[in-house]
């Protein structure tokens, strides 16, 4: 008696798991195409759900570099939110970790908020706030998830498409971090009053359109 319970216990296991493996929508277009085709189409897909369609993101990574005036400094943290992105966007696309968009999509525009009203407070950046970009990157993968769900991915080159993807992402938050410091942070950071006049009213208006974003996405 005891040894069937196993078994079928372990059979249900298996039948779990197998689900979970299988948890993301298929892209059957793409289904036996070159690698290469995989590839291009996947990182264009990430650079484009940054620039133009990723205003969240756009607004989020502004808000970040308000305060930083170091390019290198700046890219650690934009490394830091892809890397912990791609872990959750790779979880979530196997159905090991999954969150319904109704209740991560709000926590995304919060994530925003919070960033925004952070440079208020403080006028350098800390050490913790890696850490912190780290975690809000963890929300946001679950979010790209959600976006890369509704397209779907090759069941023959799953890792691959999922590492073009977040590839293209981080291109496309290179290219914001690039116009931003060209723009804004190289011309303007060391006079007197970059912070009066760009920081805290940029801060401002950012954490205004993300706390719309959040009561826009609890009410909807």
């Amino acid at each position: 008696m005891i040894k069937r319970v196993k078994k079928y216990g372990l059979l249900l296991l298996a039948i779990i798991f197998s689900q979970y493996l299988m948890a993301h929508n298929i892209n059957n277009a793409l289904k036996g195409a070159p690698a290469s085709e995989v590839a291009g189409f996947y990182l264009q897909l990430g650079v484009t759900h940054i620039i133009p369609l990723g205003a969240d993101h756009i607004l989020f990574i502004i808000g970040l570099c308000l305060l930083q005036t170091s390019f290198k400094n700046i890219l650690w943290q934009a490394t830091a939110f892809t890397l912990a992105h791609t872990i959750t966007l790779a979880l979530s696309m196997k159905g090991i970790v999954v969150a319904p968009p109704v209740l991560i999509e709000p926590v995304i525009a919060l994530s925003i908020a919070f960033v925004a009203i952070e440079n208020f407070f403080i006028d350098a950046v800390k050490p913790w706030r890696l850490l912190l970009v780290f975690l809000f990157g963890l929300v946001h993968g679950l979010g790209f998830a959600s976006v890369l769900n509704e397209i779907g991915l090759p069941p023959d080159r799953f890792t691959s498409a999922v590492i073009f993807f977040n590839l293209g992402v981080e291109l496309g938050q290179v290219a914001v971090i690039v116009l931003f410091f060209l723009l804004l942070a190289l011309p303007f950071k060391k006079r007197v009053w970059y912070h009066k006049a760009i920081v805290y009213p940029l801060s401002g208006l950012i954490a205004c359109i993300a706390i719309y974003w959040t009561i826009e996405r609890v009410m909807s």
